[in-house]
């Protein structure tokens, strides 16, 4: 079983599915000889790739005309098919309704969207260190548990009359990604990644027209260096970076918020040297917990 890539959709479906398939690239001519000598001793079955694989159906017919009919092998086209990406996440709501229906899980039944709060902020800082980690499996899992917390919140909220669904949510969605993106879906120009941060800033502060303060909407729980960072970026955004340098210095000569002014003047120079503070933090803290400091002192 052969394909031209590894990457196409229907050669990966099928090799997740435990088959193995073999990539085989090269110029059709090359490839069409190739493909017609191992049929001449086994089964071979080439995995069309999307793009119709130019010049390749051209090239077996030339190649197998050339050695004659009684050589050339016996061709079957048939029109496979694979599951669109996302189709799984139907099945995760299939679950999440058996979980919390009738007969299900006793736990899940309990929950709340209260009581689930503590799981949410566990999830998504065990993805974040599973991003940070590069392990692709420690990734695919942490980022499933933080799936199923949205996929837990909407079913809760469907047992409301009043309530909302995995759609409401997944149609709210994109219907904010497009309506941010209208260099992608509409006629905006953006001629590279700092002006798409531009417009979208935009965007958010007309969808928001009752922010008075430039720094509403920062979540008041967010973790504080986290919140340093987005303050001083809010600030940037808004054109008051000196302004908040000032108040940082003033801060610097003395006094009981002496210690915070020092940690905030780091959060502003980890940022002028494009470092996020918090993932250096998390770094150090890394590589000391697999520090050996040998044994404690008595």
């Amino acid at each position: 079983m052969l394909a031209r890539t590894l990457a196409d959709p229907q050669a990966r479906a099928i090799a997740s599915a435990g088959t193995t398939v073999t990539p085989a690239e090269g110029d059709p001519r090359v490839l069409a000889r190739d493909l017609l000598d191992r049929a001449s001793d086994a089964t071979v079955v080439w995995i069309g790739s999307s793009d119709g694989d130019p010049g390749l159906t051209d090239a077996l017919a030339a190649e197998a005309t050339r050695r004659g009919g009684s050589v050339a092998p016996e061709v079957e086209v048939l029109v496979g098919s694979w599951d669109q990406p996302g189709s799984r996440l139907l099945d995760v709501v299939t679950v999440m309704d058996r979980l919390r229906s009738p007969g299900g899980c006793p736990w899940d039944a309990e929950q709340t969207h209260q009581s689930l709060v503590p799981y949410l902020i566990e999830e998504a800082h065990e993805a974040v260190e599973a991003l940070e980690s590069g392990d692709d499996d420690h990734i695919i899992e942490e980022l499933g548990d933080v799936l199923l917390q949205v996929a837990f919140h909407a079913r809760v909220a469907a047992e409301r009359e009043d309530g909302f669904d995995i759609d409401d949510v997944s149609a709210a969605l994109v219907e904010k990604l497009v309506h941010r993106h209208p260099h992608v879906f509409a006629n905006v120009e953006a001629a590279d990644a700092a002006a798409v941060e531009a417009n979208w800033e935009q965007l958010k502060a007309a969808e928001k027209p009752d922010r008075e303060h430039p720094l509403d909407g920062i979540p008041p729980g967010m973790p504080e260096l986290a919140r340093a960072t987005k303050v001083a970026s809010r600030l940037e955004r808004a054109g008051l970076a000196e302004q908040l340098r000032s108040e940082v210095d003033a801060r610097l000569t003395g006094g009981e918020q002496v210690v915070a002014a020092q940690l905030m003047d780091l959060v502003l120079r980890a940022r002028a040297d494009g470092v996020d503070p918090s993932a250096a933090l998390r770094v150090l803290l890394r590589d000391l917990a697999a520090t050996d400091f040998g044994p404690a002192s008595p």
